[in-house]
C-alpha cells in the first residue's frame, strides 16, 4: 500500500467540501489502484486528507491525469499558506471492524524513536487492541521517511471513543502499552467529527 498525508489550513471549508465531493463522483471511479480516502476538517480549521492506493506507480499515474491536476488546482485555493505532504509505502492496518462505518475518526501524529521497535510492537497491539479497545474499528498508521508518523483511527462514534479512552489497561498489558507509547509518543490530535470516508465502494 502506498500512502499520500496532506495536511494544511483550511481558507474556504464550504468550497473545500464540495471539491471532496466532487472528487468522489467524477473522479475516483477511473482512478488508477485507488483504495480508498479518509479526510476531515478539525474545528481549529485544520485538514487532513489520507489517500491509500495500491503502489507508489498507480499514484503517480493518477496524478499524472489532466483532471486530477485540474482538480487539485482548485482545491489548492480552498487551503491557506503551506500545505504539508507526506508519501510513504511503510504501512500497517489494523482492521477489528468496517471503518466505512466510522462517525467519528481521530488522527494521531508524532515521530518514531525506534522504528523495528514500532514493528515489534505493532504486532502485539493487533490483538491487545481486540480486547482493550473494542470500539476501535480499524487503525492505519503510515510511518514516514522523517520519521514522523500519521496513525488514522476509525470510531463508530465519539461518545464510544471517549469511553474507549476510559478503560483500564488490563495489568498484563500495560508494560507493552507504556512501551509503546514511549516508542510513537503522539504530539498532535486532530478530530474528525464530520469524516470524509471514500471507497471504490461508496
Amino acid at each position: 500500500m502506498f500512502i499520500q498525508v496532506i495536511e494544511g489550513k483550511v481558507a474556504d471549508e464550504g468550497r473545500l467540501r464540495a471539491q471532496l465531493a466532487r472528487w468522489t463522483t467524477d473522479l475516483m471511479p477511473a482512478a488508477y489502484g485507488y483504495l480508498g480516502s479518509t479526510g476531515g476538517i478539525t474545528r481549529e480549521g485544520s485538514c487532513i486528507l489520507v489517500v491509500r492506493f495500491a503502489t507508489e506507480d498507480d499514484a503517480r499515474r493518477n496524478n499524472d491525469r489532466l483532471e486530477q491536476g485540474a482538480w487539485w488546482a482548485e482545491t489548492r485555493t480552498c487551503f491557506e499558506g503551506e500545505i504539508r505532504f507526506h508519501e510513504t509505502t511503510d504501512v500497517h492496518v489494523m482492521r477489528h471492524g468496517d471503518p466505512d462505518a466510522a462517525g467519528f475518526v481521530q488522527v494521531l501524529e508524532g515521530h518514531v524513536t525506534d522504528r523495528e521497535a514500532a514493528r515489534r510492537l505493532d504486532a502485539l497491539a493487533d490483538d491487545a487492541l481486540a480486547v482493550v479497545r473494542p470500539d476501535l474499528l480499524e487503525t492505519i498508521t503510515a510511518y514516514h521517511p522523517d520519521g514522523e508518523f500519521t496513525e488514522v483511527a476509525y470510531f463508530r462514534s465519539e461518545a464510544e471513543a471517549r469511553r474507549g479512552e476510559e478503560a483500564e489497561v488490563p495489568p498484563e498489558l500495560a508494560d507493552d502499552f507504556a512501551l509503546f507509547e514511549a516508542t510513537m509518543p503522539t504530539e498532535r490530535y486532530l478530530d474528525l467529527r464530520e469524516p470524509w470516508l471514500a471507497s471504490p465502494r461508496t
